[in-house]
């Protein structure tokens, strides 16, 4: 899949990844020993513009570095997929690093710090970089202002505005009515929603509540279990592909950058969901997070394997019938 007519401007993190392989995850106080671990290229921000990128999408990454080895590793992989980084600064702070231990089944436990990243500024996007054929991602490893002060000049610039509110944190409600489209998993739904002043029994109620009190579409990643749309005038769910998980530490950011790519190239969302869906599966099969985000055809090969978002029309309150498959 490809659109040159559109860019996805993606504001956000950009990480070192230390990869500690370990039977099973340490409980509180418990030391796991393991014999050696990896560094792969990572970051929230990061991983959504490379699997945006290696889906088909013109992407440009917008974010801070720190003069090291790190940095320079990070840089290394995102030109490799054809991100465009000359918006990435490097700056007198240690690039960003993230601590990833993964047991067996592929589950993981994951320590941040932000290093670099809390000194990107919305002042690097510039007014003229703003338009309706832009679409802007964000995610919540940067300072926050900065993801709102970008997010409110998109709005006003008429580009589609995309906020991943992981990991989960407060999102002002002013900030809440300038998105598009909200992305969380089922906790984040409910945090998101609680701080918003609002009192939702589960994710799909939170889904909901946010929907209608601030007019933005929210999708919520359910892991195994797929991924539902909340829309204004409807509601789509989808399932995932049936797979044996190797690490699943990008799955969400490959599911988000994938989605902003349908999204930008104009999908309609329960195709969109399809297609993301696909894609956050297809990376729990390979270690690591940027180099276990799936290229556009091999997404594409799997579609027909999942079938399309099945819903309702929430205004005339009926089923949606399923179109064909492809």
């Amino acid at each position: 899949m490809s659109d040159t007519s559109s860019e996805i401007i993606v504001f956000g993190s950009l990480n070192a990844d230390m990869v500690f392989s370990v039977p099973t995850l340490p409980r509180p106080g418990e030391t796991i020993l393991c014999p050696s671990y990896a560094l792969f290229p990572g970051g929230k921000g990061a991983n959504q513009a490379v699997a945006a990128a290696r889906g088909g999408a013109r992407v440009r990454m917008v974010g801070r570095i720190g003069r090291d080895g790190f940095g320079e590793t990070l840089m290394a992989s995102l030109n490799a997929a054809g991100v465009d980084t000359i918006s990435v600064e490097a700056v007198d702070t240690p690039t960003g690093c993230a601590a990833i231990v993964v047991n067996e089944s592929g589950e993981n436990q994951i320590a941040v710090a932000a290093g670099a990243n809390l000194r990107a500024s919305a002042d690097q996007v510039g007014d003229t970089e703003l338009s309706p054929s832009v679409t802007v991602l964000l995610q919540m490893e940067v300072d926050p202002e900065q993801n709102w002060a970008l997010a409110g000049r998109a709005r006003n610039a008429g580009a589609r505005v995309l906020l991943n509110a992981a990991p989960a944190g407060p999102v002002p409600e002013s900030a809440l009515r300038m998105l598009d489209f909200l992305i969380v998993n089922e906790i984040e739904a409910v945090m998101v929603a609680k701080a918003a002043g609002l009192s939702p029994a589960d994710h799909r109620d939170a889904a909901r509540a946010l929907r209608d009190r601030f007019g933005t579409a929210v999708v919520v990643t359910l892991g195994g279990n797929g991924a539902l749309a909340i829309l204004d005038d409807a509601e789509w769910a989808i399932g995932c592909l049936p797979i044996k998980p190797v690490d699943t530490t990008a799955a969400g950011d490959s599911f988000v950058g994938n989605f902003a790519l349908a999204v930008a190239s104009e999908m309609p969302v329960r195709d969109a969901l399809q297609w993301a869906s696909v894609a956050g599966g297809l990376a729990c099969l390979r270690p690591g997070a940027q180099p276990s985000l799936p290229t556009a055809a091999e997404i594409a090969s799997r579609l027909a394997e999942l079938p399309v978002a099945r819903g309702h029309s929430r205004l005339e309150n009926d089923v949606v019938h399923e179109r064909d498959r492809p």
